[in-house]
């Protein structure tokens, strides 16, 4: 359902952590035996697959997913691509990844770090004069770690209802520009959620502030620091920023949403709308193999010197999330029921789903895309995941 983003982010990680603990309380979190057996050599992904077929039974209308491992490679794709058609998902679909986009900003920020143009006890007023000011907001007091790590209190835009994101009025305003000066305006519109460093709060609009902050630094759009530093190195070529383009590039299937105050809960296609309202928290465009690949290159040190990617894994406790669960700068850490600890982020925008972890050594990975919005209040995901990384079969799937 199209809904507030930061909330949605929420529900999303949530699910996450629900289904690990609904998996643990049940006794499920040790493999099965057909998990046991998918594990030989040659015998595929399983679980992985049962989990991705489980997601379709239960009504998201598409899933693409991509898993590495020791074996190599596995592409798991179900349901349809387009439900007009009936075409189903291929493995090079591109999607909207949402907010895994804070994963390649926080990158950035923490490559410029490295280069010494810039500090992350840096204030945000340093960078930004003026721009964090209004209703007990003072960018004087909160440092560029506090926006990579959601401890800085800045309120939300997204909970902002002249955003229009809430409801079926969004189908009127799925066109409308903003600019991110716009978007940060919205925020100080509103108190701040707590004082900086005294809490955490997940909050889109760090992320756009960090973003600015980029901008300011460099000198070139946040946009063309992305494509030198972390697109073009890695041959990412399926990934883009669309800025207010509306768009998707080809090959790409049709993304699906529902609205919360339609009680005919009708399906509305809704894979055309102007991504500017996320800006750099959530506008990427990019594909299974790509965010797989940047993973790979950023957890073995291939992006970032070990320092930062030191400084980009030390945690902060979400509770948000519940246990479990924290926070490094752009990227979460996750205990699963197993007692596997994997790494990465989730992604929500209108009519689309993602998430892309990996185990700390980059050996292990995951990325899935759901091509709706309403897998976040289902344990779908959650599922998907631990099939992957516990060798779980969800308990609604035929294998079980």
């Amino acid at each position: 359902m199209v809904r507030r983003t930061g909330r949605t982010a929420r529900i999303t990680l949530a699910a996450v952590v629900a289904a690990a603990s609904m998996v643990a309380a049940s006794g499920l979190a040790a493999p099965s035996a057909q998990a046991t057996a998918a594990d030989a050599p040659g015998r595929g992904h399983a679980p992985t697959r049962a989990a991705v077929d489980a997601a379709v039974a239960g009504g998201v209308p598409g899933v693409l997913a991509q898993a590495h491992d020791a074996r190599g490679t596995w592409h798991g794709t179900a349901g349809v691509a387009d439900i007009a058609t009936g075409r189903p998902p291929l493995p090079g679909d591109r999607f909207r990844a949402g907010s895994i986009s804070k994963t390649f900003i926080a990158t950035v920020v923490l490559q410029l770090e490295a280069e010494g143009r810039l500090s992350l006890s840096d204030t945000v007023e340093r960078w930004l004069p003026g721009v964090v000011r209004g209703h007990g907001h003072d960018g004087r007091r909160i440092t560029l770690r506090q926006l990579l790590n959601h401890t800085s209190g800045v309120y939300d835009y997204t909970e902002d209802p002249g955003l229009h994101l809430q409801g079926k009025e969004y189908l009127a305003h799925r066109y409308d520009t903003w600019r991110p000066e716009q978007l940060v305006a919205l925020a100080m519109k509103h108190a701040p959620t707590f004082a900086p460093g005294t809490s955490w709060g997940y909050t889109t609009t760090e992320y756009v502030l960090a973003a600015m902050v980029v901008e300011r630094a460099t000198g070139r759009s946040y946009a063309a620091e992305a494509e030198r530093r972390i697109f073009r190195p890695l041959g990412l070529h399926a990934t883009s920023l669309p800025g207010t383009y509306p768009g998707m590039p080809a090959p790409s299937g049709r993304m699906y949403t529902k609205f919360a105050d339609d009680p005919e809960h009708e399906v509305h296609d809704i894979t055309e709308f102007n991504p500017s309202w996320a800006w750099s928290a959530g506008e990427i465009i990019t594909s299974t193999a790509d965010l797989d690949r940047f993973l790979a290159a950023l957890m073995r040190g291939k992006l970032l010197p070990a320092a930062q990617l030191e400084e980009m894994t030390t945690t902060v406790p979400s509770p948000d999330f519940g246990d479990g669960q924290d926070d490094g700068l752009g990227i979460f850490r996750a205990k699963l029921p197993c007692g596997k600890e994997i790494w990465g982020h989730t992604g929500f925008m209108p009519g689309s789903q993602s998430m892309a972890y990996t185990t700390r050594d980059g050996g292990h990975r995951l990325v899935a895309n759901f091509n709706t919005d309403w897998a976040g209040d289902t344990d779908a995901a959650g599922y998907v995941l631990l099939a992957e990384f516990c060798g779980t079969v969800p308990p609604s799937s035929p294998a079980r």
